[in-house]
């Protein structure tokens, strides 16, 4: 048999090599290998977890033998487990943007998820005003703690963070802007507001203030206002620290009284009040009223509004006034206030007569203030936490702040708070300035026109047809603060102790 040379060097077509076809074995090996390793280890995963779930129901009856350890985070709060939320249809989204400073715009939030509950709609997180004298421009989050509110109320009204892009603006769509009238009850929004939400899916109060009645409203939504106000508006927790930290300085030094000194300008500019300014302050502040299109009133007679006790108290008056209830020179006053017109020269009488008259930024170091500096909300918070935490409180004017502190005093159990009778009062210090009332019936006077005066249970002064006069609701809440609707048991309690001694 002849064999030829090319037949040894080339293999014949129809031979199959032998080192490929035992590395394509050997992948196809590799390859049933790392899926099996997947599936293995994928089953085991499930079998761990379906073991966990189960564990606690079959084996809670046995002993375990570290069961007496405690957990590593057995120290640490669970959360509050999430309140039910409630189903109900829609009517439409609530769209509000709060006018004012802080405790203005804290009531009208209260106010707004009120009427949000009562007509069934969604609110969208409120947004809080950037244009006003004080130019904050904090948002919503940056003072409250936006979590625990939508959380908080879940179980009775829904509350979203944004509008869905559908009803944006710059998707074309135009919500109804309005104002709802001042001081109304709930069947002015069923009757006029609620049928608007047909035609228009979102509806954007552009002012809140004061735009629902102090009284008349059934129960369950005064106890809303309140839920709200004493729950569901809680400062954030940089604003919650620090504030508990100007407390906790200040009661290391004893006992202490938050004074409301409101003379701050745009107060003075707005009230038109200028006594014991310099002609050149008067003139200052006049052009600052005047600056502001909102401020309707414009030619003010400063002393008709200081006799009719429209008028926040100087630093002076008030120093006065202190020292007649009886106050001793070595008590302890923190200033809740911005800054006093006229800055220290003003403050002088005030110090010379208590030496421990303190302000915020003399207890904390400046870089713990540098974050809210600019931030005239973020500041009245830190004061709002002292005023409510202090063992007396005086204000010097019933602005928003003087009045919710007022009600969130009482609401923790009648905190005492001198509610400063100014008509009386301005009359009484002119009186004793000019030598006509001695020193110590000036004294008497003054004791006797606050005996009843110290946020003590008290029913709220209800006028038909007059709202801006009678008792304002967020001052004293009455439904809040007993069981039965008309309130008759608290009022039979007093708490007029001597005010010369601080609890």
């Amino acid at each position: 048999m002849e064999v030829k040379l090319d037949d040894l060097q080339q293999p014949r077509s129809d031979t199959i090599p032998v080192m490929p076809l035992i590395e394509r074995t050997r992948l196809k090996v590799w390859f049933i290998r790392v899926c099996s390793s997947i599936i293995l280890w994928t089953c085991l995963v499930h079998l761990v977890a379906v073991a966990e779930l189960f564990r606690p129901h079959f084996l809670a009856s046995f002993p375990h033998k570290s069961s007496h350890i405690p957990p590593v985070h057995a120290n640490v709060p669970s959360p509050p487990p999430l309140l039910p939320q409630r189903n109900y249809t829609s009517n439409g989204f609530l769209r509000v943007t709060c006018n004012g400073g802080l405790n203005q715009m804290r009531a009208a939030i209260c106010d707004m998820v009120t009427v949000a509950r009562f007509l069934n709609l969604t609110l969208v997180v409120p947004e809080l005003d950037k244009t006003s004298f004080w130019a904050d421009t904090s948002d919503f989050e940056d003072i409250f703690d936006v979590k625990h509110f939508i959380n908080s109320l879940r179980d009775e009204v829904r509350i979203i963070r944004r509008l869905p892009k559908r009803y944006n603006r710059k998707y074309g769509f135009q919500p109804l802007v309005m104002q709802p009238i001042s001081w109304s009850n709930e069947k002015y929004y069923f009757q006029q507001v609620l049928p608007l939400f047909e035609k228009n899916k979102v509806i954007h109060f552009n002012k809140t203030d004061t735009r629902l009645a102090n009284n008349g409203l059934p129960l369950e939504f005064q106890r809303l206002r309140c839920r709200v106000n004493f729950e569901a508006l809680k400062f954030t927790p940089k604003i919650q620290a620090l504030g508990h930290k100007l407390v906790r300085l200040l009661q290391a030094k004893g006992p202490f009284v938050a004074v409301h000194l409101r003379y701050e300008m745009d107060m003075l500019a707005f009230s038109g009040c200028n006594h014991g300014c310099t002609e050149e302050e008067a003139e200052d502040l006049k052009r600052m009223r005047y600056a502001y299109p909102w401020w309707r009133d414009k030619e003010i007679n400063s002393e008709e509004k200081r006799s009719q006790g429209l008028c926040p108290l100087t630093p002076e008056e008030t120093t006065l006034i202190l020292k007649a209830l009886g106050f001793s020179n070595n008590t302890q006053i923190y200033i809740a206030s911005g800054e006093i017109y006229g800055s220290e020269r003003r403050l002088a009488a005030l110090r010379a007569a208590f030496p421990n008259t303190i302000k915020k930024d003399m207890l904390l170091d400046p870089d713990d203030l540098r974050q809210f500096r600019n931030h005239s909300s973020q500041m009245a918070a830190l004061d709002f936490l002292v005023s409510v935490a202090s063992n007396i409180f005086v204000p010097t004017y019933d602005g928003n702040m003087a009045r919710l502190v007022e009600g969130h005093r009482r609401y923790l159990g009648f905190r005492k708070s001198i509610l400063l009778d100014r008509k009386r009062l301005v009359e009484l210090v002119s009186l004793q300035q000019n030598g006509t009332l001695s020193w110590d019936n000036f004294v008497t006077a003054v004791k006797e026109a606050h005996e009843h005066r110290s946020g003590q249970p008290i029913f709220r002064k209800v006028i038909v047809d007059r709202p801006k006069e009678e008792d304002y609701f967020y001052a004293n809440p009455q439904e809040c603060l007993c069981q039965d609707s008309n309130c008759n048991a608290i009022v039979t309690t007093s708490n007029t102790a001597n005010t010369s001694v601080l609890h």
